[in-house]
C-alpha cells in the first residue's frame, strides 16, 4: 500500500469519528498554544530587559553617596552628601580600568517658553555623562570648557520636553526659562526611552554643573563645596567590572578615610550586573514556562496513544479483513501511525492559531511586550510531531503484529 493510500485510509478513519478526533487532539492544541503564548511572554520579557540595558549603557557602575544615622535612626541611602566632582576627578585618573566618571546633580523644574510650560527633570552634567551613558546628541554640539567653567546658561533637552515644549519645531538656539533663569539650548539628545523602573529618561534638561549650583541653587554651601548626587562610571571594555568596582571602593575609602570594616559613606552599584541577573531569571521563567508548557504536549500525546490504542481494538476485524487480502504488516503499521501523526499535527495547526491569539490578548490587554517568534512556531508544531509519532508507534506496532486470523475472529 502506498504511502498516498495510508493517508486516505487514515484520514477517512479519523473523519468517521470527528468528534473524538477532535477532543483528543485538544492536549495537543492547548499544549502548542502554551508553548506559543509563554515563549512570545518571556521572549518579550527579555527583549524589554535588554533594552533597558542598552538605554542604560554598557559597563556602566553608579557610585552614590551613603546613609546618615542620626540618634540611632538610619535616614537610609543618599543622606549623607558627601562626594564632590572631585572624587569623579579621582576615579578617572586614579583607577586604570575607567573610561570615564561623570559626576552629576539633579532636580526639577518648570520649563516655560512662550505659552507653553513643562515640569521636566533637571540635572547639571559635564560632556562625560554623555559619554559614560553612551546617550549621544540627536543635534547640537556639546558645552565647550568656558561654558563648564563659567556656569554658562545653556542646555540640552530630552526628545520628550523638547515635543511638550516646542512640538515639531527645531529647539536648538531657542531660549527657555528654568525658575526664571533663561537657558539657551544648544543640544537635544537621542532618545533613550524608559529605565528600569519606567521612568522617561527623555523627559529631561541638562544643563552644566556649575550652572545648577550657582544659578539654580543660588551657590549654597553645598555648591560651594561642589557636593553631586551621583557619579557615573564607565568601565572600559574588557575590563573587569568587580575589579573596577574594587579599586573605586578602596580609593573613596582612602579619600574620606574609613577605616577597615567602618561605614563607608558611599555605595557603589553595578547597574549592568543588575539588570543582566533580571534578565537570566527572565529566560529562567520562560524556560520553565516552556517546560510546563511542554508537559502539557506530553499529555496531549498520552491522550493520543489512549485513543489510538482503542481504535485498534475497535477495528480489529478490519485489520484482520485488511490483511486476508494482501497487506503487510508495515502497511497496518504506516496506516496507524499516520493516523497519530496527522492528530498530533493537525491538533499543532490549529494551537498556532490558538497561541497566536492568545499572545495577541496578552499584549493588547494585559500591556505585556510579546514577541511572537517562528522558532518557537516551528519548535511547537514539531515537537507536537513527535508526540504522535512516540506515543502512537506502540499502537500502530501492536495492530500491525495482529495475526489475521485472530483478528476476523474477534467480535
Amino acid at each position: 500500500m502506498s504511502w498516498g493510500t495510508a493517508l486516505r485510509c487514515a484520514l477517512g478513519a479519523l473523519a468517521a469519528n470527528a468528534l473524538r478526533s477532535f477532543l483528543t487532539m485538544l492536549g495537543i492544541i492547548i499544549g502548542v498554544a502554551a508553548v506559543i503564548a509563554m515563549v512570545a511572554v518571556g521572549r518579550g520579557a527579555t527583549e524589554r530587559v535588554q533594552e533597558q540595558m542598552k538605554g542604560l549603557g554598557s559597563n556602566i557602575m553608579l557610585v552614590l553617596p551613603g546613609g546618615v544615622s542620626q540618634a540611632g535612626v538610619r535616614l537610609g541611602a543618599q543622606t549623607r552628601q558627601r562626594l564632590t566632582e572631585d572624587d569623579a576627578q579621582a576615579i578617572a585618573m586614579e583607577v586604570p580600568q575607567v573610561q570615564v566618571a561623570a559626576p552629576t546633580s539633579r532636580t526639577t523644574g518648570q520649563l516655560v517658553w512662550g505659552n507653553a510650560n513643562w515640569g521636566t527633570s533637571v540635572m547639571g552634567v559635564n560632556n562625560d555623562y554623555l559619554e559614560a551613558r553612551d546617550w549621544p546628541l540627536q543635534s547640537g554640539r556639546p558645552f565647550d570648557a568656558a561654558e563648564l567653567a563659567g556656569s554658562a546658561k545653556v542646555g540640552w533637552i530630552g526628545t520628550t520636553a523638547a515635543r511638550e515644549l516646542f512640538g515639531a519645531q527645531d529647539p536648538v538656539d531657542q531660549v527657555l526659562r528654568l525658575r526664571g533663569i533663561p537657558i539657551t539650548i544648544i543640544g537635544v539628545l537621542s532618545p533613550k526611552g524608559q529605565n528600569s523602573m519606567g521612568q522617561d529618561q527623555d523627559d529631561v534638561i541638562m544643563i552644566p554643573l556649575g550652572t545648577l549650583r550657582n544659578r539654580i541653587w543660588g551657590g549654597d554651601a553645598t555648591s560651594r563645596l561642589k557636593r553631586v548626587w551621583s557619579i557615573s562610571v564607565k568601565v572600559r571594555e574588557g575590563e573587569s567590572m568587580a575589579a573596577a568596582e574594587a579599586s573605586i571602593q578602596d580609593l573613596l575609602r582612602q579619600r574620606f578615610k574609613v577605616s577597615e570594616g567602618g561605614d563607608a559613606p558611599f555605595t557603589v552599584r553595578n547597574l549592568t550586573e543588575m539588570l543582566q541577573a533580571q534578565e537570566e531569571s527572565s529566560r529562567v521563567m520562560t524556560l520553565l514556562l516552556a517546560t510546563v508548557a511542554g508537559i502539557s504536549l506530553v499529555i496531549g500525546g498520552i491522550g493520543i496513544m489512549n485513543i489510538m490504542l482503542v481504535s485498534v481494538t475497535e477495528r480489529t476485524r478490519e485489520i484482520g479483513l485488511r490483511m486476508a487480502v494482501g497487506a503487510r504488516g508495515r502497511d497496518i503499521l504506516a496506516q496507524f501511525l499516520i493516523e497519530a501523526l496527522t492528530l498530533s499535527v493537525l491538533g499543532g495547526a490549529l494551537g498556532v492559531l490558538l497561541g497566536a491569539l492568545a499572545t495577541w490578548a496578552v499584549g493588547h490587554f494585559a500591556g505585556w511586550d510579546v514577541r511572537l517568534s517562528l522558532d518557537s512556531v516551528v519548535l511547537a508544531v514539531g515537537f507536537s510531531g513527535l508526540v504522535g509519532v512516540f506515543f502512537g508507534y506502540y499502537p500502530a506496532l501492536r495492530a500491525s503484529r495482529m495475526l489475521p486470523i485472530e483478528a476476523l475472529r474477534h467480535e
